[in-house]
């Protein structure tokens, strides 16, 4: 029983240290920060220049799928680096799993042109 407990030890001195750092690097912060408030600083818009409008603009959902898109096809770029840097040892079997892994994505592609997802107006 103690030589389990001893194994984690080292785990609880690195925890101690990540706290103790996060809780003293606030400690100093707020003891050494410079404290003059003024009514532009505590202004929601820090720039100095007066907000001319509330900040809650409507954003069009399209936007989001478009981003949605980009980020689905930049996974892909993603995972056709490391498969096209290791394809000599993978072999056959790499190469069925990134031909199904893009047939999936193009399936995707597809049904989001077909919905008219990508078209911007």
């Amino acid at each position: 029983m103690y030589h389990a407990i001893s194994e984690y030890v080292p785990v609880l001195i690195l925890l101690a240290l990540a706290v103790g750092f996060g809780v003293v690097t606030l400690l100093v912060s707020f003891l050494v920060r410079p404290n003059d408030p003024y009514p532009d600083k505590l202004s929601p818009y820090e720039c100095g220049i007066d907000p001319f409008t509330t900040g809650k603009l409507q954003i069009p959902v399209r936007f989001f799928v478009i981003v949605m898109l980009f980020l689905l096809f930049d996974v892909e770029a993603v995972f056709m680096y490391p498969w096209a840097a290791v394809y000599k040892k993978i072999g056959w079997y790499g190469f069925v799993e990134m031909f199904l892994f893009i047939v999936i994505l193009l399936v995707g592609y597809i049904y989001a042109w077909a919905k008219g997802a990508l078209e911007w107006e």
